[in-house]
């Protein structure tokens, strides 16, 4: 190698690596929660907790209390930028809710984290009314499935109804004084029939869900990501989240799953390695592939991610620069 091609290969060598994302480690992100206090007690956070997490009150001082703290400093810009865009065009100031989504994969923890989100921003001044709609209100109802033959692709992006999700989205951002959305009952593992979710002009409402940050199915169409302020997918090696939706399965067996009513009854009376067996599955037959096909790829659509280790706790956190 000629001195100048060495001079070459080592600028191109220490050339720094380009990112749409700041990239912070706990410790730091942990750091700018400094001062802020602690909101919730550890019985809040036990209720808030799913199956399977190991959410504690660590946990949420170290990375949830900053994630809410940002979170209002973008609600609160939010709010000045369309009051002065009210004064500009001459009129009354009629602020929208704030919609924050969480994406993520089946049982990496994305509901237990927008139920803990829910919960320390109704606690910001001015923002007491918070809502939590999730997605599995717009998958089409069993038997419109059963119709579709899409039983077996419960979770994939064609199984929701997203053109009711996007007007679901559109009249809350609108500033609708009443919006219903379905309700899904996971017990009955179905829409519930006359049965609705009432938003009434919430200040925030946060929208979870595997495919809320999927790009529009065409140029033409809006994306239910179009109506967000803020998004936040939750990141985590697949064979981590494998073992974590087993031992989820696992657990619900020993309860829900033992509830007469449940649609998963059947169930309830495995052994544990026939239970072992049938979530592996269904993990590798149906959430794997919707993980690979159509989760995982929108990532990079987020405003921020967090990313969780083998233990359930956020090690990394990539926050999009503006």
């Amino acid at each position: 190698m000629s001195a100048e091609e060495a001079a070459v290969h080592e600028t191109t060598a220490a050339a720094p690596v380009l990112s749409l994302y700041r990239e912070i480690d706990r410790a730091d992100w942990a750091r700018l929660a400094s001062g802020i206090a602690q909101p919730l007690s550890e019985t809040e956070i036990v209720q808030i907790r799913g199956l399977g997490d190991r959410l504690d009150m660590a946990e949420v001082a170290q990375v949830y209390v900053p994630l809410s703290r940002l979170l209002s400093l973008y609600a609160e810009s939010t709010k000045r930028l369309g009051a002065d865009e009210s004064a500009f065009l001459g009129e009354t100031d009629d602020t929208t809710p704030f919609i924050v989504g969480v994406a993520g994969s089946v049982a990496v923890g994305k509901s237990t984290i927008a139920r803990l989100l829910r919960e320390l921003t109704s606690r910001w001044p001015g923002t007491p009314r918070v809502e939590l709609v999730t997605t599995d209100g717009f998958l089409y109802p069993n038997a419109e499935l059963e119709r579709r033959g899409l039983m077996e692709r419960k979770g994939f992006p064609e199984s929701y109804d997203r053109r009711a999700l996007v007007s679901f989205l559109t009249e809350v951002k609108s500033g609708a004084p009443e919006v219903r959305a379905p309700f899904y009952s996971h017990m009955r593992y179905d829409i519930v029939p006359d049965a609705v979710v009432t938003v009434r002009r919430p200040d925030i409402v946060i929208v979870e869900g595997l495919n809320v940050l999927q790009p529009p199915p065409s140029p033409n169409d809006v994306a239910v990501s179009d109506l967000f302020d803020f998004s936040i997918y939750v990141d985590a090696d697949a064979s981590h989240i494998a073992q974590w939706y087993v031992d989820r399965f696992l657990a619900l067996r020993r309860a829900a799953f033992s509830n007469p009513n449940s649609f998963f009854n059947v169930f309830a009376q495995l052994s544990d390695e026939e239970a072992v067996e049938r979530a592996l599955g269904f993990w590798n037959t149906i959430n794997l592939p919707n993980l690979e096909e159509n989760v995982l790829p929108t990532r990079h659509r987020a405003n921020l991610v967090l990313q969780k280790a083998v233990d359930h706790k956020v090690e990394t956190v990539l926050l999009r620069k503006l």
